[in-house]
């Protein structure tokens, strides 16, 4: 059986929908925190249980008769999160799992100055000692991301962010296909397998994206880490959000999120969706 936890959120219910296209309802659980949420995919077959990465006795019995388990990325962070995440690779070594799967990060890194890349390096350390076979997709920065940044670009005209570097940006919807052809594959790969979009992107491409989009000019505008801090502070964003957010541009100038991988192509048989596609339907479905 395929176990996929946090198949409430974007990710997980998408890899879910993605896997009962390629095998039986009767072959899929789930792992949530709250079954009502997913209540409709047990009337569609799939085994729902409750599993809290917090509670290791609810993932045992979540990942009962589980045969390879798709195990989330918390929405914890720092320690708690590479806690949790050591919670569920042990249940799932437990219960009898014979690979594991876990949804990481191009970015990942030890030294990485935004916060989730540091939890999923020692996460991914976790699943090479654990002794279990293990596949870790190394996903594209999600490119859900980039609307969020935009701020209010569309009106203003102009893209005011700190200094930056170049973004694979992956959609949730590539990502979730690719997932559940591992998930339901023979040979998934041992080791790192890395999803990405074909092309990376800094923002003053994407200010250039958004205008050609939009139909009018939007410029980019370099602004100092401590006057980003200050304009997120000051819209009511806590400190800590401010610095966390931070750290993503930290991290882009390192050249943490530029790698392009053809995988993600060749596993889908298409090109990913680019930037400019994914843009122009969020964008104007915002406007």
């Amino acid at each position: 059986m395929i176990i996929v936890t946090g198949a409430s959120g974007q990710l997980g219910r998408a890899v879910v929908e993605e896997v009962l296209k390629r095998v039986p309802a009767a072959q899929v659980g789930v792992s949530v925190r709250d079954p009502q949420k997913v209540k409709d995919l047990a009337d569609r077959g799939v085994r729902v249980r409750r599993g809290d990465y917090e509670d290791a006795a609810t993932l045992l019995h979540a990942f009962e008769g589980a045969t390879q388990v798709l195990i989330v990325s918390s929405n914890s962070g720092g320690d708690q999160a590479v806690r949790q995440h050591r919670t569920a690779i042990g249940v799932a070594q437990a219960a009898g799992a014979q690979r594991l799967f876990y949804t990481s990060h191009v970015g990942a890194s030890p030294t990485s100055p935004f916060g989730p890349m540091p939890d999923h390096a020692a996460t991914e350390a976790a699943l090479g000692a654990s002794g279990v076979a293990y596949t870790i997709l190394r996903n594209g920065f999600y490119a859900t991301t980039v609307p969020m940044m935009l701020g209010g670009a569309l009106t203003t005209g102009e893209i005011a962010l700190p200094e930056d570097g170049p973004v694979s940006w992956t959609t949730h919807a590539d990502l979730a296909e690719a997932t559940a052809i591992l998930l339901t594959s023979k040979d998934p790969g041992e080791g790192i397998v890395n999803l990405t979009a074909s092309q990376a992107f800094v923002f003053q491409e994407v200010a250039t994206l958004v205008g050609e989009i939009s139909g009018r000019p939007v410029s980019r505008r370099v602004v100092t880490d401590q006057d980003y801090l200050s304009a997120m502070v000051s819209r009511g964003l806590p400190e800590r959000m401010a610095a966390f957010s931070l750290g993503i541009f930290q991290a882009s100038r390192q050249g943490q999120f530029a790698l392009v991988d053809p995988t993600l192509e060749s596993l889908l048989g298409r090109p990913p969706v680019s930037l400019r596609d994914f843009l122009k339907k969020t964008l104007a479905k915002d406007h």
